[in-house]
């Protein structure tokens, strides 16, 4: 996959902004209890297709959480449309995807704290 345009660029950080005041505003509807953050959006080269990358924050459910907001794709994507409509010629489909990032981060904290643990050997 090669790098985005300047126009797929800035049409994913216009959907970004807009689903993350979404989220906070309806994001108990669909993931009770979670605090969800739009981490990164990446748009098709024709605008048709909006990956969008969430992080759930006070949650160990998360892939459950995903789950109900992909169930909900249809409503979200009205809702997005209505904010962007004169912003936009259409409203790319959704798709939802689980960004794991901090776990990664957490997992190769861990491991780090385990090396740094273990006894030195001398040469």
């Amino acid at each position: 996959m090669g790098t985005e345009s300047k126009r797929q660029q800035r049409f994913g950080g216009v959907i970004q902004q807009d689903l993350a005041e979404l989220f906070l505003r309806d994001g108990k509807n669909w993931a009770p209890g979670a605090f969800i953050t739009v981490t990164k959006v990446r748009v098709t080269p024709d605008l048709a297709i909006a990956r969008v990358y969430l992080s759930f924050l006070n949650t160990n459910t998360a892939k459950d959480d995903i789950a109900s907001i992909k169930a909900k794709v249809s409503e979200i994507r009205y809702k997005l449309g209505a904010r962007i409509k004169n912003q936009a010629r259409i409203v790319p489909d959704l798709e939802f995807f689980l960004d794991d990032t901090n776990e990664y981060v957490e997992h190769m904290d861990r491991l780090f704290d385990e090396i740094s643990k273990e006894p030195r050997q001398s040469d």
